[in-house]
């Protein structure tokens, strides 16, 4: 099976957002439930939240500086519970688009070391292999071309023959057919 074909850090994210709505569902119940949470938690946002609203639709429809109405409490914390719902689901979504990108971000930022790596790698092979040519460069220069080396060697038969012609031995009457 391939893994990376199905990114298993994606389906970690989708399973949590999924996890978030009961748990959005949760927080609702239990600011039904609480006086406390109902009255510092839900009410507050929702007040200002229907506020909002209502100042910008009443401006819209060109009424201005009508005093709005608060909610009843029941209306406030029912709403100031769908809002804290929608908070928790829209913040566990929101960090998830977080990770994602902060994981992107590692994975592109290792991928830049890699290859700079292998970069500076390539640049050693190279500047090695330039320190190789000169050293062969060099070799190739210190050693006698090939035309004073037959200088030589043909310096070499006529000591040899001379050598030979006053010396009148086997060896170089030998060395002498050899040739």
């Amino acid at each position: 099976m391939v893994v990376g074909a199905f990114p298993m850090a994606k389906l970690f994210y989708l399973g949590i957002r999924q996890v978030s709505k009961p748990l959005a569902n949760r927080i609702k119940e239990a600011a039904r439930r609480s006086d406390f949470f109902k009255t510092y938690i839900c009410l507050p946002p929702a007040q200002l939240y229907h506020w909002v609203e209502m100042r910008t639709k009443m401006r819209i429809m060109g009424f201005r500086g009508t005093a709005i109405r608060p909610l009843n409490e029941e209306a406030a914390a029912e709403l100031g519970a769908e809002l804290l719902g929608e908070a928790t689901i829209f913040i566990v979504g929101g960090g998830c688009l977080v990770l994602e990108y902060w994981r992107h971000q590692t994975q592109q930022r290792n991928k830049e070391e890699e290859q700079k790596a292998a970069w500076n790698a390539l640049q050693d092979e190279v500047g090695r292999l330039a320190l190789a040519l000169e050293t062969l460069q060099a070799q190739t220069q210190a050693t006698p071309p090939l035309s004073a080396l037959e200088e030589l060697r043909a310096e070499l038969q006529e000591v040899r023959a001379q050598v030979c012609n006053a010396h009148s031995t086997p060896k170089c009457q030998a060395a002498s057919s050899k040739k």
